[in-house]
């Protein structure tokens, strides 16, 4: 006779739902980070390249013509920001695995899915700004115009690709990045990948998308769904992968009022800063 597997107490469901908002907070602290450092980075460049535009909630818009555009001001305009995007996720993850890996607390859950988001705006955001045509596409399509749009198109199926293999390769460090011994049991892996990846990137995505409304546009919502790309290889990974709950570091799981205060505030402050759009020139 099998033994069923135990459902979840009272005491556990509460953590369940604290590690959600607190995983979430995480989530949405991240975005703003990494978009915030992708996006301020695009209107530096426009302004030195003098290109007219507008920066609002839907992302950054330039008022040129084609005919106006220079190699050099579109590789500068759309290629920084995901260079120095990508440089933080590399850094984030260099902070983590040898600063924080071996501690406890939310940090190095906040410093992996910055790793993670930049991740997306790279690799994901090539590939949902292939499909729309817009965004970093813009720097393959002139650096291999030569051969028409189809190396620009396989390039950005090549880092969606690569992205699936980054999230089969996050999972230890994910499972390490948890405090809590109940949600690293091997018969609890479910409710981690509910509670600590595919809730928070409903939940997040969602406000994300209401916050942005009316400029919520199709670009926008697939660089959302891409991020799926990694986290669901991130969530059979951590279903499948063999961790021993006693490697994590003995934790209370508490709600972080201050994370997600602060991840409140960020999304306001986002809002009320973009939302009637920031011209520039």
């Amino acid at each position: 006779m099998q033994l069923s597997e135990p459902g979840p107490t009272p005491s556990a469901r509460g953590k369940f739902a604290r590690l959600l908002l607190n995983a979430t907070a995480c989530y949405l602290l991240a975005w703003l980070v990494v978009n915030f450092i992708g996006q301020a980075t695009q209107v530096s460049e426009a302004r030195r390249a003098l290109v007219p535009g507008v920066w609002d909630l839907g992302g950054v818009r330039f008022l040129l013509a084609d005919s106006g555009w220079r190699r050099d001001t579109v590789l500068a305009v759309y290629g920084l920001g995901p260079t120095l995007v990508l440089g933080v996720g590399l850094m984030a993850f260099g902070w983590f695995w040898w600063g924080w890996r071996q501690r406890r607390g939310l940090v190095k859950l906040l410093l992996l899915w910055l790793v993670f988001h930049a991740a997306n705006a790279v690799l994901g955001g090539l590939l949902a700004d292939t499909v729309t045509r817009s965004g970093s596409w813009f720097v393959p399509n002139w650096l291999l115009a030569a051969g028409g749009t189809w190396p620009s198109m396989a390039l950005g199926l090549l880092f969606g690709l690569g992205q699936v293999a980054l999230g089969f390769l996050a999972a230890v460090p994910f499972l390490l990045a948890q405090d809590s011994h109940t949600i690293l049991q091997f018969e609890r892996r479910p409710q981690l990948v509910v509670y600590t990846i595919a809730g928070p990137w409903l939940v997040g995505s969602l406000l994300l998308a209401f916050s942005k409304l009316p400029h919520l546009g199709l670009n926008e919502a697939l660089h959302y769904a891409t991020m799926l790309l990694l986290l669901v290889p991130l969530a059979i990974g951590c279903q499948q992968e063999f961790f021993n709950e006693k490697e994590a570091l003995p934790y209370p799981t508490h709600v972080a009022w201050g994370l997600v205060g602060l991840a409140g505030l960020g999304l306001l402050a986002w809002r009320l800063a973009l939302g009637s759009g920031v011209h520039f020139r």
